[in-house]
C-alpha cells in the first residue's frame, strides 16, 4: 500500500487578500528619500508576506493539506548589493519562528523551490556566488523557522549551455564550492528543455542528492520515454532522507503549449503515474504544480474520490488499494 499525499505552490485560490509575495523593486526603494524608512517600509512588506503565509498554513490545515511550497520571495530585496547592512532576520524572527512552530506542530511539510537564475553548474563565477547567497537566504530563512532544513530546497540542474556533458560535470565541480550544511538542503528535478531524468540521475547518485520526479518534465523532455525503468534508482536516491519521496504534478496545458502548467491536472495522467509506482514506496508526496493552486487540488480530490481503486484518508490525502 503506497499513501499519496497532494500539495500546491505558495498561493491560494480561495484566501483573499492574502499574498506571501508582496515586493517593492530597488527602484521603487530608491525613490524614498530617508534610507531608515525605506528599510522599515520593505521589513513591513516582509513581515505582511510572513503574516499571510502563516495565514496560508492555517488555511491549509483547515483543509487537510500537509504539504506546502513557499514563496521564495517573502522578503524583498533581501540579498540586493546595496543592501547588504539590512539585518533583514532580525524584526522578522518571531513570525518565522511562529510559522515553523505551526507547520511542526500539524506535521505539515514546507519546503522552497529557488527561482531559474540560481545556477550551481554556471560558467559564471558571480553567478554562482550569487547563487549560492540565494541557498544560503533559504537555508537562514529554515533555521529561523525552526525547520531542519535537510532537503527543503529543489532546484533543476541549472543551464546546459549546448553541451550537456560538459555542464553535468561543471554542476559536480561548482558543487564543491557549495557549503555543505547548503548541500544538505538541495533535492534536483528533471526538468523540461535542458536535463532528462537520466541525466538529474546521474548527479543526484554521484553526489547523493535526492530526485525529485517531475512527470510532465519528462514526457515533455526525454532519452528514454520508459522512466520506470529507473524508478528503483529514483528510490534510492531518497535512502539518506528524512522525508518521504517527493514528485512534481501537473498537466500540458495543451498540445502546442505542451511544456506549459493546465489551470487543472489530468487524474487518468497522474494515475498513469501512480499504478506503476503503487507498491514500491510506503508514501509519496506530490506537489501539483497546476495554474490553480489549491482549487486544483480540491478538484483533484473530487476526482480521486470517484474511483475504486483508492481508499481516502483526508481532504489531501488517499491510499493506493
Amino acid at each position: 500500500m503506497t499513501i499519496v499525499r497532494l500539495g500546491y505552490v505558495a498561493m491560494s485560490m480561495e484566501l483573499k487578500n492574502a499574498s506571501p509575495s508582496q515586493t517593492m523593486t530597488f527602484t521603487q526603494f530608491t525613490k524614498i528619500d530617508d534610507r531608515e524608512a525605506a528599510i522599515r517600509k520593505l521589513e513591513r512588506i516582509a513581515l505582511s508576506n510572513l503574516q499571510n503565509t502563516l495565514r496560508l498554513l492555517k488555511h491549509n490545515v483547515a483543509s487537510d493539506i500537509h504539504f506546502y511550497r513557499l514563496t521564495s520571495h517573502l522578503i524583498p530585496l533581501a540579498n540586493h548589493e546595496e543592501l547588504l547592512d539590512w539585518n533583514y532576520l532580525k524584526p522578522l524572527k518571531e513570525t518565522l519562528r511562529e510559522i515553523g512552530n505551526f507547520a511542526k506542530k500539524h506535521n505539515m511539510r514546507i519546503d522552497f523551490h529557488p527561482d531559474h537564475f540560481v545556477l550551481i553548474n554556471s560558467k559564471e563565477k558571480h553567478i554562482l556566488k550569487n547563487s549560492i547567497n540565494t541557498l544560503k537566504l533559504h537555508y537562514l530563512l529554515l533555521k529561523a523557522m525552526g525547520i531542519d532544513p535537510t532537503h527543503r530546497c529543489v532546484m533543476h540542474v541549472g543551464g546546459n549551455y549546448k553541451e550537456t556533458e560538459m555542464s553535468l560535470e561543471r554542476f559536480v565541480d561548482n558543487w564543491m564550492d557549495v557549503p555543505k550544511v547548503l548541500q544538505n538542503m538541495i533535492m534536483l528535478e528533471n526538468d523540461d528543455t535542458s536535463f532528462t531524468l537520466e541525466d538529474t540521475l546521474y548527479l543526484c547518485e554521484k553526489l547523493d542528492i535526492p530526485l525529485v520526479f517531475d512527470y510532465h518534465h519528462h514526457l515533455a523532455y526525454h532519452q528514454n520515454a520508459n522512466w520506470e525503468v529507473h524508478w528503483n534508482r529514483v528510490i534510492q536516491t531518497w535512502k539518506h532522507s528524512p522525508l518521504p519521496i517527493k514528485m512534481h504534478i501537473s498537466s500540458p496545458k495543451n498540445e502546442k503549449a505542451f511544456r506549459h502548467h493546465a489551470d487543472y491536472v489530468d487524474i487518468d495522467m497522474f494515475f498513469q503515474f501512480l499504478h506503476v509506482t503503487k507498491g514500491s514506496i510506503p508514501q509519496i508526496d506530490c506537489m501539483i504544480e497546476a495554474k490553480k493552486k489549491d482549487e486544483a487540488l480540491f478538484r483533484l480530490m473530487e476526482e480521486v474520490k470517484t474511483r475504486k481503486d483508492i481508499e481516502i484518508i483526508d481532504g489531501s490525502s488517499f491510499s493506493l488499494k
